[in-house]
């Protein structure tokens, strides 16, 4: 039976029921099934072709068939990270109760830019668990969901560049980085993720206002080679702003020297953003939470929940010490945009 094309969102109960125990059925043969599949299966030539290639159709596809292509032409071929035998690296497996919850998720299809709604006190709990599991001061603080790591170091990037902005006198949104002034510097080990220099690019400082600091035997940031970079740029009449330190480096899991690194950041007025997008909630395993001393000083830390607490993708987080700063870099509310209290 085909989906009359005016009704695509009027469908009625029983046939939600009906379709949606289709999709459980089909999510639950999957997650069950996989002990008796191969970890990962690679797609053919031809079969890759058919779905890039595919037509764009002039009518609509009735329930079941859409369900159908997908059973057959995407769900064989998985990542492989459900699989018992996909050992762990980034990607988390899928959660049995989160791959059925998405459903409902997708049937509130809340928007959370604003509002007055469930959805938004929601991510506010979220960000104050993360904050709790992290030790991270609550004071003061904020935080904000985003979609990973990476968009979580920028942010967090953009809030630093803001602060040191301020710090020196001139209003960036509204002037930019237009001007004559002291370049701005940050300084990351040897071993940081990529997206650090994706992030400062993209924000318009240029990939050579990175200071790249070396590391010790284990792979940590070298603390006197990082004081020696800061002091030769401020020599230099550069504006050091920022430090990156890692808990967690995806090469090794080597863990940043926090105590050591926040002193240093307080001493020059440092914004430090850890990325923990890979192992902050290491923290949580009582043998390593000694490795994570001083992460609880940052100004700013990434992480994502979609890795090792098995939140489904994507879903990374950022949390800030100055809540106000991260406001002062991003709010703009028009009126059509702004809720009034109760």
């Amino acid at each position: 039976m085909a989906d009359p094309a005016q009704s695509l969102f009027e469908l009625d109960g029983d046939r939600i029921k009906a379709l949606g125990a289709r999709i459980t059925a089909l999510a639950a043969d999957h997650l069950t099934g996989m002990r008796g599949r191969a970890a990962f299966a690679p797609m053919r030539a031809e079969e890759r072709r058919a779905l890039i290639e595919q037509p764009l159709p002039r009518e609509g596809l009735a329930s079941e068939l859409i369900l159908e292509r997908i059973a057959t032409e995407l769900m064989p071929y998985p990542m492989g990270n459900g699989h018992p035998r996909f050992f762990g690296w980034v990607n988390s497996p899928p959660a049995h109760l989160a791959a059925l919850t998405e459903m409902l998720a997708a049937a509130l299809n809340a928007s959370c830019a604003g509002g007055d709604h469930a959805g938004i006190y929601l991510e506010h709990a979220v960000v104050r668990w993360l904050m709790d599991l992290l030790d991270f001061p609550r004071d003061g603080s904020y935080g904000v969901l985003v979609s990973g790591g990476s968009m979580a170091s920028l942010t967090a990037l953009a809030a630093a560049r803001h602060a040191a902005a301020r710090a020196n006198g001139w209003d960036l949104r509204a002037r930019g980085l237009q001007g004559d002034r002291r370049r701005l510097k940050l300084y990351a080990s040897s071993e940081c993720h990529g997206c650090i220099r994706k992030s400062v690019e993209l924000l318009g400082l240029g990939s050579d206002s990175i200071r790249t600091v070396p590391v010790d035997a284990g792979f940590r940031m070298d603390v006197a080679a990082l004081r020696t970079a800061i002091e030769a740029d401020k020599a230099g009449g550069h504006r050091p702003f920022c430090v990156v330190a890692s808990a967690g480096t995806v090469n090794t899991g080597a863990i940043d020297p926090f105590d050591a690194i926040a002193g240093l950041c307080r001493e020059h007025h440092l914004w430090l953003h850890v990325d923990g997008a890979y192992g902050a909630v290491g923290i949580l395993d009582p043998e390593a939470t000694p490795l994570y001393s001083g992460l609880e000083r940052a100004d700013s830390i990434a992480l994502d929940p979609h890795k090792w607490l098995s939140v489904p993708v994507e879903c990374g987080a950022l949390l800030v010490r100055d809540g106000d700063t991260l406001r002062e870099t991003f709010s703009l509310v028009p009126p059509y945009l702004r809720t009034e209290p109760d």
